[in-house]
């Protein structure tokens, strides 16, 4: 997106370069790395970056403002209502692609947001890894509002402990050693020092939770929660009677609460205005259906890692949906084929982080990852057969 910054990394990559650079990122945790890690990064000048950070901050107004909670009380499934939860999350993502409007100029449009966390310790990783292999120009970083490796890491940390000891806070995944993203869970271990424990790990006396280490049981005070509540309504039987215990009133604090995840999500989009945030509605609130349908996508609001998503959306589509409050039709963005690689170019999307510490008034903008494709679908699982797509990360100009 800077073209003579894309130029010069173009013409002195070479296919040795990137398997030394994977060889490295893999030395960490061999083996962690299940997806697909693109060849370069995204660099992105000023004014990308802050119409970006426009478009994020103009979200945090709604999620910020006083009555925020009650225009997302519907949000969350009443199967999955989680007690004693918390003021506001501590974690958001925003993902949005890199577009094309009517003018063939390039613009950023939000494609999802999560009140739940993503690659935030492996992110640190990758950029230092990444800077040891490739030539980044300086007057670029990877993270936001000056915050540098040093910095960001001791937020994070701050923010899962939440004033607790390292032992007493543990992140939970379901079956953590098998997902995708395990990766990250390491490196979450690495960077804030917690362990990462299995739900089906989970001890429970009365409201208080355990785990073991070494034989020996230890308390659990604070959840750097990784599960997803559609994840684990998929799993076998004895998993999802083993998660019901997280629905109970526990003595432990969440970070973030399970029911952010739902209040910040693809349910908020319908409230809010932005010229970088395609127009949506709630399905059951649509008197007369669009006479372009080719031009919107179908999103159910709760599935999981986009599956259900109608991208090419036909009348019947929605005919046969019967819980159409369930869903939404959200306008088609074009994303613009912006990344230039040896063959065809490459479609982008960032994912902006944004940490809520506690006691503060808004969360902060404090680092990235992308996402390279050159297929209908974002995301490293619809590209398995292509080169120059696949995870990464963009550095800003500063």
């Amino acid at each position: 997106m800077v073209p003579s910054i894309r130029k010069h990394f173009n013409e002195n990559f070479t296919a040795e370069k990137y398997h030394a650079y994977l060889a490295d990122l893999n030395s960490k945790h061999p083996g962690a790395i299940e997806f697909r890690v693109a060849e370069t990064p995204v660099f992105i000048d000023k004014q990308f970056k802050n119409k970006v950070l426009s478009a994020c901050e103009s979200i945090v107004d709604v999620i910020t403002q006083f009555n925020f909670r009650t225009l997302s009380s519907h949000a969350i499934p009443d199967d999955v209502r989680v007690p004693n939860e918390n003021a506001h999350t501590h974690f958001i993502a925003f993902d949005f692609g890199i577009c094309e409007n009517e003018q063939s100029e390039l613009e950023p449009q939000l494609i999802e947001m999560q009140g739940f966390p993503t690659l935030f310790a492996y992110q640190i990783w990758h950029d230092e890894v990444t800077r040891r292999h490739f030539d980044i120009p300086s007057g670029y970083s990877a993270y936001l509002n000056g915050f540098t490796p040093e910095t960001y890491q001791q937020l994070l940390k701050e923010v899962i402990l939440g004033g607790h000891r390292p032992e007493n806070v543990i992140l939970l995944e379901i079956l953590p050693h098998k997902q995708k993203t395990r990766i990250d869970f390491y490196c979450t271990t690495d960077y804030v020092g917690i362990p990462v424990v299995c739900l089906t790990e989970l001890i429970q006396e009365g409201k208080k939770l355990f785990y073991l280490h070494d034989g020996k049981k230890v308390e659990v005070k604070r959840i750097y929660n990784r599960i997803i509540f559609d994840d684990l309504q998929q799993q076998s039987a004895s998993i999802q009677e083993k998660g019901k215990l997280l629905l109970s009133d526990l003595d432990v604090e969440w970070v973030p609460h399970p029911n952010w995840f739902y209040r910040i999500s693809k349910y908020t989009l319908p409230f809010i205005d932005h010229p970088y945030v395609p127009k949506t509605k709630f399905l059951n609130e649509i008197n007369e259906l669009p006479a372009d349908l080719e031009n919107y996508v179908l999103k159910p609001l709760f599935s999981f890692a986009g599956q259900g998503v109608v991208i090419d959306v036909t009348k019947a589509d929605i005919e046969k949906i019967d819980d159409q409050q369930n869903w939404i039709l959200q306008r088609k963005v074009k994303y613009a084929d912006v990344i230039q690689t040896p063959d065809i170019p490459a479609k982008a999307e960032l994912r902006i982080f944004y940490f809520w510490k506690e006691g503060e008034p808004r969360p902060v903008a404090t680092n990235n990852l992308a996402r390279l494709s050159k297929g209908k679908m974002i995301g490293v699982r619809y590209n398995q057969d292509k080169e120059w797509v696949g995870g990464s990360l963009a550095y800003f100009e500063e």
